[in-house]
């Protein structure tokens, strides 16, 4: 089930360069950074009133992101929402004929378990599907 938005996630090719924009000229509430090594990101959080912006830097070459970047430049990458399992979630949107890339869920930021559906089967928008962590 689907029960929030998470976050949304922004590609930017440094975040050093871009964390003081949404933490001192935007003053959000900085959460802090971290390497997701499984993802070849490394991330930086803030919070917007329980909802969180994402800030992803690509680790190297070989990234989603780096790709993303590579192509379209700096800007909205995806919008998480947030579930209960993510495993349910995913078997509940192939029954509804959604094209998913994950057909198990995967390590995500901060401990969480994400699978993402494919854009073409929700209009264009990549979804992420985030279990947070117990």
């Amino acid at each position: 089930m689907i029960r929030k938005i998470d976050h949304i996630a922004i590609a930017v090719s440094d975040l050093e360069s871009v964390i003081p924009i949404y933490r001192d000229v935007l003053g959000l509430t900085f959460l802090g950074t971290e390497e997701v090594p499984d993802q070849k990101v490394k991330v930086a959080m803030f919070d917007v009133n329980g909802v969180r912006i994402e800030l992803l830097e690509p680790l190297n070459a070989e990234s989603p992101i780096s790709q993303f970047l590579e192509k379209r430049g700096s800007g909205i990458h995806h919008i998480a929402l947030g579930v209960d399992n993510a495993a349910a979630q995913i078997r509940e949107m192939e029954e509804k004929g959604v094209r998913m890339l994950d057909k198990q869920p995967r390590p995500g930021a901060h401990g969480s378990r994400i699978a993402f559906a494919h854009p073409r089967s929700l209009g264009g928008v990549l979804m992420e599907f985030c279990q947070e962590h117990e």
